[in-house]
């Protein structure tokens, strides 16, 4: 089929594209890229099929008032005359929350799109973009198809247990569940797996997705049987804003003795708390990696400690663990992370070579840890294309 596919993900501050063939099965794209710095200090960046810079043009020196649409609105017809002749034949969508609703892609109309918008106040950081870039592309171009792709659908394989909250059966029955999130990244590892493990790969492994939001999923078979995030992306590990697991007791106290209301809440749990919160100081990893401050190398230690707690915790529900998988911005970059969370989990028999790992090698275990680990880097675009491919088919 000649012609290509646009994949867009929009977070709460950048927006990935990517353009790949709507032919057969190449995963290089013709296009990639990144705006990041969305609402403060825009700053584009792209790559051609050949690895190398595309001229930035009039995209220097972008307006620091720029709101996602605007952005959007510039970036696609940029794409469509990069392309020239080649026609641009369906758009997908990274997807935060698709609910109990949506297991698989789907493509997008006005139902879907009401249905997603009922969601946005379970991921207030991520769903409102995700569904601004929809529309954008449907203002642009209104023919043209839209998939969107979900996050949660790779949590759907999990038992019902696994899913649970110890609430009041009516509650769980309208919907409120434990959903897991960074579906695609889990969905793109498993595939990948394979390549590196061998039959290893459909047995019992742990992938750490540690970025600014981070997550841990236990999988067997390829498999979502477990995940440290739940109902909102808020639950679980300590991330770069959010604080991760909380008693919610703490919320009742904030209400009650704090007089802090919903919208306050909110904004501490999601924007001022996880690695900001405690140091003080920022929520980016290596800023902190880089810091002498006490407080800094207290917000480092508490994330690690997070991480291999949950990541222990996890080991039941999938009955041992056969490998160990870093990805994502954190995962797959600090050296240091990966040290101080494996130090903690060598009762397991994990030992990490410390060449490798201070290289970002592909496997940074030593020949005698009894749990290989490796940094394997995650690609999220591949998997909405792949799907996008696959509609069109």
């Amino acid at each position: 089929m000649s012609g290509a596919i646009l994949t867009l993900n929009a977070g709460s501050s950048s927006l990935k594209f990517a353009v790949f063939s709507a032919a057969g099965s190449d995963d290089t794209p013709m296009i990639s890229g990144k705006i990041a710095g969305i609402g403060d200090r825009p700053v584009f960046s792209a790559l051609g099929a050949d690895g190398k810079a595309l001229e930035a043009g009039t995209w220097q020196n972008l307006d620091p008032s720029l709101s996602h649409d605007a952005i959007i609105a510039r970036l696609l017809p940029w794409l469509s005359q990069q392309l020239g002749t080649t026609p641009l034949l369906m758009v997908g969508h990274r997807v935060v929350h698709g609910g109990q609703s949506y297991a698989n892609p789907v493509l997008i109309d006005d139902a879907v799109l009401a249905s997603l918008e009922a969601l946005a106040p379970l991921a207030p950081l991520h769903q409102p973009h995700n569904l601004a870039a929809i529309r954008a592309v449907a203002k642009w171009q209104p023919d043209l198809a839209q998939i969107a792709c979900f996050d949660t659908s790779f949590h759907r394989s999990q038992d019902r247990l696994a899913q649970m909250f110890a609430l009041p059966r009516a509650l769980s029955d309208e919907g409120i569940l434990r959903y897991g999130f960074h579906g695609l990244s889990y969905d793109y590892i498993a595939s990948a797996l394979p390549e590196y493990l061998g039959k290893t790969a459909k047995g019992r492994v742990i992938v750490a997705h540690l970025g600014n939001g981070a997550s841990i999923c236990a999988m067997k078979g390829g498999k979502s049987v477990a995940t440290s995030m739940g109902f909102t992306a808020l639950d679980g590990l300590m991330m770069g804003r959010r604080c991760g697991s909380l008693d919610p007791g703490v919320l009742l106290y904030l209400m009650q003795s704090k007089g802090m209301d919903a919208t306050q809440i909110e904004t501490l749990l999601y924007r001022q708390s996880g690695l900001l919160g405690v140091s003080g100081i920022s929520n980016n990893m290596q800023v902190l990696q880089d810091s002498d401050d006490p407080h800094a190398r207290e917000a480092i230690d508490l994330f690690c400690y997070r991480a291999a707690s949950i990541l222990a915790g996890l080991i039941p529900a999938i009955g041992g663990l056969d490998a160990l998988v870093f990805t994502a911005g954190i995962g797959e970059k600090s050296a240091l992370i990966r040290q101080q969370i494996c130090d903690q989990l060598a009762w397991l028999g994990i030992s990490l070579q410390t060449e490798a790992n201070g290289r970002n090698a592909i496997r940074i275990s030593t020949p005698q840890s009894k749990v290989p680990v490796l940094v394997l880097p995650t690609n999220e675009e591949i998997v909405v294309a792949k799907a996008c491919r696959k509609m069109l088919a």
